[in-house]
């Protein structure tokens, strides 16, 4: 299950590539946290939106905290959930015409999650808000000065009785309460085999799209490798995308680290 920040300074509050293997699989009830450590780097932008020789980075710390509350609705456990991230954004356009870099909180977001199990599949629904806590006051500013709404919904399906082999999908729809921001569709997908050392590997991607009116899109793949320890209840995770395809957007490299803790 999935959540976070936007490593393109151009993009919604939810950066794709937050999430890869078994990103639509919630765990039972209890209270957790999941730290997420990402750089994003382009010196590349595909389109008009920028000049040549225009370049980005983006670090995230982000920090989540999830409560799988026990509670059922709809015959689906009931999940509450914040993101609160730190992003530090280097932002260099037309080769030094705009150069600036700040670091701050973004805006938090606040939401809700159902969660559905089965033997061959689990899957997820939610809604949330990303709000405007933040000023945008320069043009590598973390704030939005917009609040979004994020409609959560995805699956992931299990090929093999022993659930050792699966693949997954989440998908966000973002929509800004600003009429001049478009909307944006972003699918998250993994397929992984779990090894029977119990390190979990496979091969992840996103696909980004904007469908009001603006024609910004991002393509990625990459690989990710796991492993949770449960003698101390704590997983690691690591992860690597590349875009392959974009239009009016950055084209760069994704760098991700998360960690699962049980509280």
């Amino acid at each position: 299950m999935s959540q976070s920040f936007s490593p393109s300074v151009y993009a919604s509050h939810y950066g794709p590539g937050i999430e890869g293997l078994d990103n639509a699989k919630a765990p039972g009830p209890g209270l957790y946290y999941r730290g997420y450590a990402l750089e994003y780097r382009a010196d590349s932008y595909e389109g008009e939106g920028a000049p040549e020789n225009s370049e980005v980075t983006v670090n995230v710390a982000a920090n989540r905290f999830v409560w799988v509350t026990g509670a059922n609705f709809l015959g689906a456990d009931v999940i509450a959930e914040t993101v609160i991230p730190l992003i530090n954004i280097d932002l260099n356009i037309g080769n030094g015409a705009v150069r600036d870099e700040q670091f701050n909180v973004e805006d938090i977001f606040v939401g809700s999650v159902l969660s559905w199990h089965n033997q061959w599949w689990d899957a997820v629904a939610g809604a949330g808000m990303w709000f405007d806590t933040l000023d945008d006051d320069s043009p590598a500013d973390p704030g939005h000065d917009y609040n979004e709404v994020m409609l959560t919904y995805g699956a992931n399906f299990y090929l093999t009785d022993k659930k050792d082999v699966s693949i997954s999908a989440l998908s966000r729809y973002l929509i800004p309460d600003d009429s001049e921001v478009d909307e944006e569709l972003i699918v998250e997908w993994g397929l992984k085999k779990n090894l029977e050392t119990g390190i979990d590997i496979g091969i992840v991607g996103y696909d980004l799209w904007q469908t009001s009116g603006g024609n910004s899109e991002s393509h990625a793949i990459g690989v990710e490798a796991g492993y949770f320890w449960g003698s101390i209840k704590l997983g690691l995770n690591a992860a690597y995308y590349n875009d392959y395809d974009s239009s009016e957007n950055f084209e760069g490299d994704t760098f991700r680290l998360t960690l699962t803790k049980v509280l």
